[in-house]
């Protein structure tokens, strides 16, 4: 049985082809980086407009990546939440156009959790029920994911989302966008212990997180206290540590809530997903707080924990469930 999957939530227009055994047959991604970087951001209309315009294209090339035809698809899937309405109203329109024009079943993805799936996938097992934790330009959200198919809520963060964090930050710093990369090659060269960046929730019996504090600390370390503009610096140590600095205070939040969720749940499993889940300094911090919890870690390669449609293979379980979309299927831009 071979699923083709959509995925246009945010700024990448992207298409996977997988079988029901969780075979990757390609994973094509159309980056709109070039589109967004001069704004410094993700521009909604912007996104909307450029998934128009290659989503047939990336399907095209997803299609003869895996030696396919559309005859070949047995079931479309695609990701309708959460994530810019426009966006990901592009990606519901076509799948729904496909597998009615195909006579073919039609399945939903929730963007969220299968940024989670994306580390069951990647282990090549069963990974559940495990502690998920979401880190990504939208999101920061910790679950309990009692199976592939039963999440629930633990903490998200009240304002910014890590990545958010990450790109506001760069931009502070004249690092440009996307944010995360950048701010992660600067802090190499920068001391972690510069400056003592606030941690919020750090100590607090919660799994609520809070980054918006943090990048207005770094801003007013860069500028003075109460002022919230000048130029960027130069490259140089100053810069250097500041990025090296906040990241550290990012990392430690994201690793100490993820610990205090193993321990709140009596779980001994933490899958992690999500652009920030790229970060290879996030990624040793995890991996030592695992070893401290007695517990075991599960983060997908870089290609699969940013934003890409083989994610949304989380399809496969639901089909199996029989759990399919109807055609009156709508994009939901929140999480619910």
């Amino acid at each position: 049985m071979h699923f083709l999957a959509i995925e246009t939530s945010c700024d990448e227009t992207a298409v996977a082809i997988f079988d029901d055994q969780l075979r990757v047959l390609a994973n094509v991604i159309a980056s709109q980086v070039d589109l967004h970087r001069r704004f410094g951001g993700v521009v909604p209309e912007v996104a909307a407009r450029a998934h128009l315009q290659r989503l047939l294209p990336t399907m095209d090339e997803a299609l003869k990546v895996a030696g396919l035809t559309l005859l070949d698809i047995g079931c479309v899937a695609v990701m309708n939440s959460p994530g810019l309405v426009g966006a990901l109203l592009v990606g519901v329109s076509a799948a729904k156009m496909l597998a009615l024009s195909l006579e073919i079943p039609l399945v939903s993805a929730n963007h969220i959790e299968a940024h989670i799936y994306a580390a069951r996938m990647a282990a090549g097992r069963d990974i559940f029920p495990c502690v998920g934790l979401v880190v990504s330009g939208g999101h920061t959200s910790l679950f309990h994911c009692h199976t592939a198919l039963r999440f629930e809520l633990l903490g998200a963060t009240i304002d910014d989302a890590a990545g958010e964090a990450f790109d506001k930050v760069a931009s502070l710093l004249g690092l440009g966008f996307p944010g995360g990369p950048a701010v992660e090659r600067e802090a190499k060269n920068g001391n972690p212990k510069a400056h003592s960046f606030p941690r919020s929730f750090l100590k607090e019996n919660r799994l609520d997180f809070s980054f918006s504090g943090l990048k207005t600390a770094v801003m007013y370390a860069l500028y003075g206290p109460g002022i919230s503009q000048g130029p960027p610096p130069d490259a140089g140590p100053q810069r250097a540590d500041l990025a090296a600095s906040f990241q550290k205070a990012v990392i430690d939040v994201l690793a100490g809530k993820a610990s205090q969720a193993l321990r709140k749940t009596g779980l001994k499993r933490l899958a992690v997903g999500g652009g920030v889940a790229a970060n290879r300094a996030l990624r040793e911090a995890l991996e030592v707080m695992v070893i401290a919890e007695v517990a075991e870690l599960f983060v997908p390669p870089p290609d699969l924990a940013t934003d890409n449609a083989a994610m949304a293979a989380l399809a496969v379980e639901k089909w199996r469930a029989g759990d399919l979309a109807s055609f009156d299927l709508d994009a939901r831009p929140n999480y619910a």
